[in-house]
């Protein structure tokens, strides 16, 4: 039997429904129950799409699947699929360590190193905090003194995790081109005075500033997924007069505007990783090569349902509709000796 995270986000709702329909022993479990691991006790594997965005998840999760990956025991996401999940410096040290095509990324954790490689860099770059998605926390930085103010801020007062102002200002974004209600333009405002319960959790970010290379000329970013042997994959559309492509809600499922090396590197780096589903964000250098921004387990899965197939490992294209979670699954069955589904 495996249990699921009892939660109707992310991934859980189409876990269940395959569970139900292959008929494979399962059941709801709180993974923030104090005794998780004692409830655990029999069951064969755990899945649970913790998200940076609740705050208990914050909290708690990466800490209990890193305990139960100490006893062997099986869970998605994985230790090496989730210890550097939304955590931009971790994944700086391990894509660098593992010689993947990150894009240039700099990091320091002192004013003077900061302000003295600033001093004698090319601009523009780009300034990241560790955490965020959807293009949070990222602003283009176009000169020494913008770079600056940053650096001083980020050793002084330090950086909210949550910006009301940009938040609104996403927001209009979206209700302008039709991705959001106008209920959405109230609680942004509403925002100004109650911030999300994960942005007091987290605190602000300081200590540290992080900066990465501004690769031009790209209209669109490309994220690609990888879940064992398979992978599909979006083209995101950069916002208007703007360099940034996620969060921006305009994508297409269309696989011949995809560039296959940006597949055949997702695989290369998903061999390396060794884990179990990553959704690479690529964007293409002034070389014509595939550069790596960022990479996650987590992703929103409604977006990709429209993908008419995908490719496996030898990059050849399968046509069809597809359920990625349920990929997820079958990983997990043969971690625990089964081949097929129940």
């Amino acid at each position: 039997m495996i249990a699921i995270h009892n939660s109707k986000s992310g991934f859980h709702p189409a876990w269940i429904v395959y569970c139900q329909e292959q008929g494979i022993p399962f059941k709801l479990v709180n993974c923030l129950d104090d005794d998780i691991i004692e409830q655990l006790k029999g069951f064969e594997a755990l899945l649970w799409h913790h998200s940076h965005m609740v705050p208990k998840d914050l909290i708690a999760a990466k800490t209990i699947l890193a305990a139960l990956s100490h006893l062997g025991f099986p869970v998605f996401p994985d230790y090496r699929t989730n210890w550097h999940f939304d955590d931009k410096l971790a994944q700086k040290y391990l894509l660098e360590s593992l010689e993947l095509p990150l894009v240039k990324t700099f990091v320091f954790y002192d004013t003077e190193h900061a302000l003295s490689w600033a001093k004698g860099t090319n601009f523009p770059m780009v300034h990241k905090l560790k955490t965020g998605s959807g293009s949070k926390h990222v602003q283009l930085v176009v000169n020494y003194n913008e770079a600056r103010k940053i650096i001083l801020k980020a050793f002084g007062k330090g950086f909210s995790n949550y910006s009301p102002y940009n938040s609104l200002k996403e927001r209009v974004y979206q209700f302008k081109n039709g991705k959001a209600h106008w209920i959405s333009l109230v609680k942004g405002l509403l925002r100004f005075v109650h911030y999300p319960e994960y942005a007091t959790v987290q605190g602000k970010e300081r200590g540290y500033v992080l900066f990465q290379e501004f690769v031009p000329n790209n209209p669109s970013d490309i994220r690609v997924i990888v879940i064992g042997n398979k992978a599909f994959a979006i083209t995101r559309w950069v916002r208007k007069d703007d360099f940034r492509a996620s969060g921006s809600g305009h994508f297409s499922h269309d696989p011949d505007m995809i560039p296959l090396s940006c597949v055949e590197s997702a695989f290369k780096a998903n061999q390396k990783l060794k884990g179990q589903c990553f959704a690479f964000d690529f964007v293409i250098d002034q070389q014509q090569n595939p550069r790596i921004i960022e990479v996650s387990y987590g992703f929103s899965p409604e977006v990709f349902r429209l993908c008419p197939g995908y490719w496996d490992k030898n990059l050849i294209w399968h046509d069809g509709r597809f359920i990625p979670e349920h990929w997820m699954i079958e990983i997990l069955l043969k971690k625990v000796g089964v081949d097929k589904p129940f």
